[in-house]
């Protein structure tokens, strides 16, 4: 059988600096090309020993453990000893990550189960595994594509889940509760008052809400021309506000105003006594993960330490 030791250590220069490479986009660190390549290098020596008479002592998984802490070493550097193993063990993440997904998409796509049994019960000859590396070269470039932008759309959701919080708003007795997002884009405020404007979705809570929150999330238009009226006491409590919207300069939206605004966050409460919300359809979240989006300024309001809720 013939191998091409060239070969196969050229792929796995490229494959251990584009591992690093990885590593170093999920640690948000910025990492110099030639300290990626001589990383890889390093790990690429394992092939080279393979064939020497150091094999024996090269595949024995402490030596393997020590490549890849020079790997590390060399890549990134050593600033503290939490520095250190943390880019180490985000290294082996990514290789099992990546060798995971080229495991998974050959078995699904081709399955041997004689071919499986020999690998189970004998030593494979040769060098590599019943991976082709052709499987591996083309399928390592689309896996490691798929690692980077699943991992950073958890780390946007993991972003989003610790902006989420508890919205209960209270208007004429009746209490609603929702999920909501602080976004720190929204700034609008009512120009005359300058309350701040939260905006809420009822699209999937229709049912409960009072008719006249119906009104203003559905018939935005004819309560703003006057074609429509709403009963005294939610009249009074009516603002109409100018706001901005992509693709169109002027709009104006209704808006209510409470009778008190509380939102829960990390364990604490606070209570914004000074707000406005404008109640819409149109579904602010496509999982519905939040249905309001929150203005940061409501954070600022009084910390609440019981259950009393004041009301302004």
């Amino acid at each position: 059988m013939s191998v091409y030791l060239d070969i196969i250590w050229a792929l796995n220069l490229l494959f251990d600096s584009l591992l690093l490479y990885l590593s170093a986009i999920f640690l948000k660190r910025r990492i110099r090309i030639w300290r990626l390549i001589a990383g890889g290098f390093i790990g690429s020596l394992i092939i080279l020993l393979s064939f020497t008479p150091l094999h024996t002592y090269s595949s024995h998984p402490l030596s393997k453990l020590l490549f890849s802490v020079v790997m590390v070493l060399i890549a990134f550097g050593y600033k503290r000893l939490s520095f250190f193993i943390k880019a180490l063990m985000t290294l082996y993440v990514t290789t099992f990550l990546i060798g995971g997904a080229l495991i998974g998409a050959h078995y699904f796509i081709q399955f041997d189960a004689e071919m499986s049994t020999k690998v189970m019960i004998s030593t494979v000859t040769g060098f590599g595994d019943p991976i082709s590396w052709l499987f591996v070269l083309l399928g390592f470039p689309i896996a490691w594509h798929f690692s980077k932008r699943n991992i950073e759309s958890m780390e946007m959701t993991k972003i989003q889940f610790d902006q989420i919080v508890n919205v209960t708003i209270l208007i004429n007795a009746e209490s609603y509760a929702f999920k909501g997002l602080v976004d720190s884009g929204n700034q609008l405020y009512d120009p005359l008052s300058k309350l701040p404007v939260m905006f809420v979705s009822i699209k999937n809570y229709v049912e409960g809400m009072a008719e006249p929150i119906k009104k203003m999330a559905t018939d935005t238009e004819s309560l703003i021309l006057g074609n429509i009226e709403l009963p005294l006491d939610w009249q009074n409590r009516l603002r109409i506000v100018p706001c901005r919207v992509v693709g169109q300069e002027h709009q104006l939206i209704v808006t209510v105003k409470p009778d008190s605004i509380l939102i829960d966050t990390k364990g604490e409460r606070y209570l914004c006594e000074k707000g406005l919300i404008s109640f819409t359809m149109q579904q602010l979240s496509a999982d519905d993960a939040f249905q309001c989006i929150v203005h940061p300024k409501m954070l600022t309001g009084p910390k609440q330490h019981d259950d009393s809720v004041k009301v302004s």
